[in-house]
């Protein structure tokens, strides 16, 4: 089943946010554009390799008024011991959100029951809470920051150009596409 245009279900947990615990609800989502990039677990291998390369761009997604949010089912304290004890994690900006019981992971699809650990999961979510792109792959592959920011920029432009349509490795100021008759069979 698609989660495409599902709308997120009320939530709260608890985030560590540079230094400090803070409560984080579906209400912080609304009204700006969301990223929420679910990991395994702290204290991994790749996961440090991916929130530092999303903690790289961050500014860029601030830029387009895009919070970021890294979700695992590790508790706020051992985010904040992992923030303490890591160079690569003290980059991190952006409120890492905990949800030992796994619910906010479940909400989403991606919670592995036999592991108490959440699959990668990236979900672009719109100013209303709903979900309008997401990618769900085997915890052995890293993610590309780049291309989570290009597929904001993108779900962007269509919400602000509703008769224009984003092609292949589109780009902020690249040619879209204008659906139509007179397209089909052009491409």
């Amino acid at each position: 089943m698609s989660l495409i245009g599902k709308e997120i279900s009320d939530f709260q947990v608890k985030a560590f946010v540079e230094g400090e615990f803070r409560d984080i609800s579906k209400a912080d989502l609304l009204g700006k554009w969301s990223v929420m990039v679910f990991y395994p677990a702290d204290f991994t291998f790749v996961c440090p390799t991916e929130l530092s390369d999303l903690a790289g761009l961050y500014e860029e997604f601030q830029s387009i008024n895009t919070e970021v949010y890294a979700v695992s089912t590790d508790s706020h304290f051992v985010h904040k011991a992992w923030y303490d004890a890591s160079e690569t994690i003290r980059q991190v900006k952006y409120p890492m959100l905990a949800d030992p019981t796994g619910k906010l992971c479940r909400e989403f699809g991606v919670y592995i029951e036999d592991e108490g650990m959440a699959l990668r999961g990236s979900f672009v979510i719109n100013p209303e809470g709903k979900v309008v792109a997401y990618e769900i792959h085997d915890n052995s592959i890293g993610r590309d920051a780049r291309e989570l920011l290009r597929k904001v920029q993108a779900a962007q432009f269509v919400a602000e150009n509703g008769d224009q349509v984003c092609p292949a490795n589109w780009r902020p100021g690249s040619a879209t596409l204008k659906p139509g008759i007179d397209l089909v069979g052009k491409l």
